[in-house]
């Protein structure tokens, strides 16, 4: 599970130095060798690199990014920043391999690239940020805060430092006598007076929040924000004068999903720093941009909060003033929209759009309100920096191409980066098409078909059906790593956007509310039913799994169906009362379902441990140790039922491992437990 502001949810991983390197290998020196190219292989799918945060530099004429890795040796992964020029002719990787740097950001005036990361010198493990020369030489620390930085942004004029800095734990290092303490591993109880009291990688939850100070480098940082909230997704205006940024501060913030963005002074010598409260929508309203002028704020926006993630995220725009007029640019779209950037002759808003299994960047005109699509085609953009007047840069990725990033002009798009070209190069994949067919109430539901690259369509296939997570969310038109190892081993994959993803519109996705496992479940059978009437599924060979809710559906459709030969599991849920108050879902929960002791009935129709012992299809169930999105004990519930039942199971439990699995080993682990449960049941 999965959500926009929790960074979770059912869905469904220093030395420094720079030098010059010709493109071809961003990403490292110390790669693991390369596979064979006989097949695409779980070495393939874990060899892959990934291009994140976009930042282009001053002048145009580069671009920084990081490129996270896996290193299966020392079973480690490790983020690296890098930078390119524009043409695509040299990367130069700006930290090391084998340490980890991540926010890579120029300083306004070109001359050093900055950055999040830790030399471990000493006891100093925590995260600070370093700045860097561009012409080359040794990275400097740049902040000492004693408990690490969490985030940072530095002024347009470049004389401050943002920080966002988490408040320190009480009595941390200190012992009854006031001096430090040096036993400072000495468990503590964790005490809790929080509504909302746990969370998945963090465990439970304490009064620390986290806020924001100002940074010049000289003086001791000065705190901007307070108060019993937490603070995030800060921008600076663009004359440094002052920065908006988002907080819940209307009720107890763990009981509702009111986020507005404010506005704080960040004068230096200001008596007092009043907020001023920008937006007032009764929904969330998140990531600011500001305009070129610094009058407007672009930002996203639910308008319907009652409808929880299934509430189309749309784009608004609003004058940087409290009271000023709002504008909902994106609300004849009906999809979901995030991701917003002024372009930077402050005309236009570029987003990200999730449209029909695809994610195009698009752009709306502020004065005209018309929409335009950027880029078309069956692609994904991830991410992109519009900010420079002569640059847009775009991270994009197709079903046979990983991320890679290029520069877009004229709707022509030069590549950039080449990350991942070695490891694909000459290497067969999967052939890829769309299926459309007439799924629950007559509604047509697409699906992403994978097949082999040896497809002969005189022959019935085994089939996988690859359910995604969310369930807000969609299969992409981008590399994706797990139908491409499937298809090459001999199945067709089927990965289906059902009613409840994203794509499609509020009322597709809306369809889901309070019916889990309802019309999703009808279009799995749908798409089946075509498959195997059209001769490519053999009706004796079929298998379904997934992670998160893609597991979650996964045990809707095992226990409505027996048509299914295998199933997988992941990370799933069967009993949802047991898990109230034992995941970190308490206020979403109460808003779609409510309250369980007073709307019985609304948690007994999604309940699907009322009917685990229908299950027949042998069953791998998997999960994590420490998962507290998605609590194993769920999975170590429906293990016990079909154990004892005698139904071919086993459950496979990843320790230290929260929802989703780092591990480059246990990822490993997972890929081939995967094949080797489908191979056992639905090989001849």
């Amino acid at each position: 599970m999965k959500h926009r502001l929790l960074n979770v949810l059912f869905i469904g991983v220093m030395v420094f130095v720079s030098g010059l390197q010709v493109r071809g290998d961003a990403g490292g020196e110390k790669a693991d060798k390369a596979p064979k190219k006989t097949k695409f292989t779980i070495d393939h799918a874990l060899g892959l690199k990934r291009i994140s945060d976009i930042q282009v530099s001053p002048d145009g004429d580069w671009v920084a990014y990081t490129v996270k890795r896996v290193d299966e040796e020392k079973d480690k992964n490790f983020s690296q920043i890098w930078m390119s020029d524009i043409q695509g002719e040299n990367s130069v990787p700006m930290t090391a391999a084998d340490a980890n740097a991540t926010r890579p950001r120029w300083l306004p005036d070109g001359s050093a690239l900055s950055f999040l990361g830790s030399r471990g010198v000493g006891e100093d493990e925590t995260s600070q940020v370093w700045t860097l020369d561009r012409r080359g030489g040794e990275a400097q620390q740049y902040t000492h805060i004693k408990d690490g930085v969490d985030a940072y942004a530095w002024s347009p004029d470049g004389t401050s430092l943002l920080l966002a800095i988490t408040d320190p734990e009480e009595g941390a290092n200190e012992g009854e006598d006031g001096k430090d303490d040096k036993d400072e591993d000495k468990p503590k109880p964790h005490v809790i007076d929080r509504l909302q009291f746990k969370f998945d990688y963090t465990g439970y939850l304490d009064r620390r929040r986290t806020h924001y100070y100002l940074d010049n480098g000289t003086e001791d940082p000065i705190q901007l924000t307070f108060g019993d909230y937490d603070d995030y997704g800060a921008v600076w205006h663009p004359d440094s004068g002052s920065i908006a940024f988002v907080s819940k501060r209307h009720g107890d913030p763990d009981a509702n999903d009111n986020s507005d963005i404010w506005l704080v002074s960040t004068d230096r010598q200001a008596a007092e720093r009043p907020l001023i409260q920008i937006t007032t929508n009764v929904g969330p309203d998140e990531n600011p941009a500001w305009s070129p002028n610094g009058k407007m704020l672009a930002y996203t926006t639910s308008r319907q909060p009652e409808r929880l993630w299934y509430d189309t995220h749309e784009i608004a725009m609003t004058e940087a003033k409290a009271g000023g007029s709002e504008r909902v640019l994106t609300a004849d779209l009906d999809r979901m929209s995030f991701d917003p950037s002024f372009s930077s002759n402050g005309k236009s808003i570029y987003f990200i759009s999730d449209h029909e299994g695809n994610n195009p960047l698009m752009k709306v005109n502020i004065r005209t309100g018309d929409i335009d699509s950027v880029t078309t085609g069956r692609f994904s953009v991830s991410g992109y920096d519009a900010r420079h007047k002569s640059r847009l840069i775009v991270s994009v990725s197709e079903p046979d191409k990983p991320y890679e990033l290029y520069a877009l002009k004229r709707g022509k798009l030069d590549q950039i980066t080449q990350v991942n070209s070695d490891l694909i190069k000459d290497l067969p994949l999967a052939l890829v098409d769309r299926l459309t067919v007439n799924g629950w109430q007559g509604d047509p539901v697409d699906s992403w078909l994978y097949y082999p690259h040896d497809y002969d369509s005189n022959k019935k296939y085994p089939v996988i059906f690859d359910l995604h997570g969310g369930p807000v969310s969609q299969h992409n038109s981008d590399f994706d790593t797990w139908p491409q190892l499937f298809a090459a081993n001999g199945y067709v994959v089927v990965q289906p956007n059902p009613h409840g993803s994203t794509g499609y519109g509020e009322a597709f996705t809306f369809s889901l509310n309070r019916q889990w496992g309802v019309p999703d479940f009808a279009d799995v059978e749908a798409i089946a039913d075509h498959l195997v009437d059209a001769g490519i599924a053999d009706p004796d060979r079929l298998g379904v799994g997934g992670w998160s809710y893609g597991g979650i559906l996964t045990n809707y459709v095992i226990t409505k169906s027996d048509r299914f030969a295998a199933a997988v599991s992941g990370a799933s849920e069967v009993n949802f009362l047991a898990n109230y108050g034992h995941d970190h879902y308490q206020y979403f929960w109460e808003a779609e379902m409510g309250l369980p002791w007073e709307e019985k009935a609304a948690w007994e129709a999604i309940d699907i441990f009322k009917d685990v012992h229908k299950i027949t299809t042998p069953t791998l169930i998997m999960g994590g140790a420490l998962d507290w999105n998605v609590p194993i004990q769920n999975s170590e519930q429906m293990y016990q039922v079909l154990k004892r039942r005698g139904v071919d199971t086993l459950l496979v439990v990843y320790p230290n491992e929260y929802h989703g699995i780092r591990l480059p080993t246990f990822r490993r682990d997972r890929l081939q437990r995967f094949l080797d449960w489908y191979d056992k049941y639905l090989k001849p």
